[in-house]
C-alpha cells in the first residue's frame, strides 16, 4: 500500500476551500481567520453468530471557519463545501465576532510557533476494501472466537472498520498545510456460560496500515479466551491491597493525568495537580516523553489544531512534572508559550528505562493484590483527584492469577496513586495516542462484599 499523492487525497481541493475562506474573511473585516475543511470516509460492518448485522458506509465532509476583529472572535461551521455555502459560514462567523466580547488572550497562534516543515509521518495507507471480504473478515474472526470452548454460548459480534481522513487547515498568518491519515480495526466481543453465570470479554487490534492488522483468527480466539478465563468470577471482601492495571487500563490513568496538565484545566484552577509543573508528581523511575513523529503512529501529527509545529518534549522526567499541555489561547492566560498541544496529546510514551518488568517478574513484585482487566463508571473528579470505579480481573497470590474477580470497587485519590506506582510492566500497548505496560500501584482500597 502506497501513500497517495496530494492530489489523490482531496487535499489540493480542500487547500482551495481553506484560501477562499481566508479571502473571503478579509474582505468581510477580520483582522484575523483560520478555517479547517476535512472529509472522513470508511467502511465498517458487523457480524453476529454468523450472519450480517450491519453494513455502514459513511462520507462526511466538514468546515470550521473562525475569525478574529481584534481580540473578539466568531465562529461558525458548514457540512456543505460549495461557494455559496462558505461564504455564508463566513458571514455567519462574522457577524458573531462583532458582537462578542474582547478577549485580550484570543487570536491566532504566535507565528513563530507554526510549523515550518511537514515531514512525512507514513499515517495515510487506504485500504481498498470491498463489504464482502470485510464480512469475511468478521465472520472468520467471530468463528474462530466461538471454536475456542464450548461454554462461548453467545457473541455480541465482531466488527471489522476502515476509516480514512483528509483534513487542511490554513490560518491569515500564511500557515496552509494538510495530511490524510487512515486507521483500520478488527475487534470481536464473547459470551462466555457455565450454569447461570455469564461473562463477557473482547479483543481487538487497531492499526493506521491494514497489513499489519493481527489476524483475525488471533483476535476471536483472544477474545474467547479471556470471555472464558473469568468463568468461576468471585467477589471480594472489603480490603487495601495492591491494584495492578493491565496496559489497555492503565492507559486511563495517564489519560487523567493529562486531563489535569492541560492548560484550561490549570488557568480555570479545576485540577488536582494544580501549579504542579517543577513538582514530583510520580516515583523517580518513571518517565513521559511524547513524540508526535513516531512513523504510523496512531497519535502522530506534524502540526497540531492551530498549525503549531511539534515537537519531541520530556513531559515527566524522573518522576518531575515539566510543563503543561498548551495550546495558544491556554497559554497567554498562563503567561507561557504553546507546546503545540491545541488538540490534544500526540503519542505519550510512558516508560521505567531498565526498571520495566516482564509478566512474571511484575506479577511477583505484586506478590497479592488486584489485576484489573475491566473498569466501569467514571467516578473520577478531576478537580480533587478522588478515584472510584468499578472493576473486574483476577486476584493474585503468590505472585501467580488465583481466580477470577468481579463486582467490586476499586477508590483513592489520583495524587496518591501516582506516587504510589511501584512498578512498570514491558508488555507495552500501542494501540493508542498513550503507550504504556502494566501499572503496579502499592496500595489501593478495593470495596466488596
Amino acid at each position: 500500500m502506497q501513500q497517495a499523492p496530494a492530489e489523490d487525497t482531496g487535499i489540493a481541493q480542500l487547500k482551495d476551500v481553506i484560501k477562499f475562506v481566508l479571502e473571503e474573511a478579509a474582505r468581510q473585516g477580520a483582522t484575523q481567520a483560520a478555517a479547517d475543511a476535512s472529509i472522513n470516509q470508511g467502511l465498517g460492518v458487523t457480524a453476529r453468530l454468523g450472519e450480517v448485522e450491519t453494513v455502514e458506509y459513511q462520507r462526511d465532509r466538514g468546515l470550521g471557519v473562525t475569525v478574529y476583529f481584534g481580540h473578539r472572535k466568531g465562529s461558525a461551521s458548514t457540512a456543505d463545501l460549495s461557494m455559496q455555502a462558505v461564504r455564508d459560514t463566513v458571514e455567519k462567523a462574522c457577524t458573531i465576532a462583532r458582537y462578542t466580547a474582547e478577549d485580550p488572550f484570543s487570536g491566532l497562534v504566535d507565528p513563530e510557533a507554526l510549523a515550518r516543515e511537514i515531514p512525512d509521518l507514513d499515517l495515510d495507507h487506504p485500504w481498498e476494501l470491498p463489504p464482502e471480504q470485510a464480512i469475511a473478515l468478521a465472520l472468520r474472526c467471530e468463528a474462530a472466537g466461538l471454536a475456542v470452548d464450548s461454554r462461548i454460548t453467545n457473541s455480541e459480534g465482531s466488527s471489522v472498520n476502515s476509516q480514512r481522513h483528509i483534513g487542511v487547515y490554513g490560518n491569515s498568518l500564511g500557515f496552509l498545510a494538510g495530511t490524510a491519515g487512515t486507521s483500520h480495526s478488527i475487534s470481536c466481543s464473547l459470551i462466555a456460560q457455565h450454569a447461570d453465570e455469564m461473562q463477557r470479554d473482547y479483543w481487538y487490534s487497531s492499526v493506521r496500515d491494514a497489513t499489519e492488522l493481527d489476524q483475525p483468527e488471533l483476535i476471536g480466539r483472544r477474545a474467547g479466551e479471556r470471555a472464558v478465563a473469568r468463568l468461576g468470577s468471585r467477589k471480594l471482601t472489603t480490603r487495601k491491597a495492591p491494584v495492578a492495571y493491565a496496559p489497555d487500563m492503565a492507559r486511563g490513568l495517564f489519560r487523567h493525568f493529562i486531563g489535569a496538565i492541560r492548560g484550561a484545566s490549570q488557568y480555570r484552577k479545576a485540577s488536582f495537580l494544580l501549579d504542579a509543573a517543577g513538582k514530583e508528581v510520580f516515583p523517580a523511575f518513571l518517565q513521559m516523553q511524547e513524540r508526535p513523529h513516531i512513523l504510523k503512529g496512531l497519535a502522530s501529527s506534524p502540526f497540531d489544531g492551530e498549525g503549531a509545529a511539534t515537537h519531541d518534549r520530556d513531559l515527566v522526567r524522573d518522576g518531575v512534572l515539566q510543563g503543561y499541555v498548551l495550546g495558544s489561547y491556554s497559554a497567554r492566560k498562563l503567561g507561557l508559550k504553546t507546546t503545540g498541544n491545541a488538540g490534544g496529546i500526540h503519542n505519550l510514551i510512558v516508560a521505567a528505562p531498565g526498571k520495566a518488568l516482564d509478566a512474571a517478574s511484575f506479577l511477583a513484585r505484586m506478590k497479592t493484590g488486584l489485576l484489573v482487566t475491566e473498569m466501569m463508571g467514571q467516578g473520577v473528579n478531576g478537580v480533587t483527584g478522588d478515584y472510584s470505579r468499578g472493576a473486574s480481573g483476577f486476584w493474585v497470590e503468590d505472585g501467580a492469577i488465583a481466580y477470577p474477580v468481579h463486582e467490586v470497587t476499586i477508590a483513592g485519590n489520583l495524587k496518591d496513586m501516582y506516587k504510589n506506582i511501584v512498578a512498570i510492566g514491558n508488555d507495552v500497548d500501542v494501540r493508542g495516542g498513550i503507550r504504556t505496560g502494566s501499572v503496579l500501584i502499592g496500595e489501593m482500597t478495593i470495596a466488596g462484599n
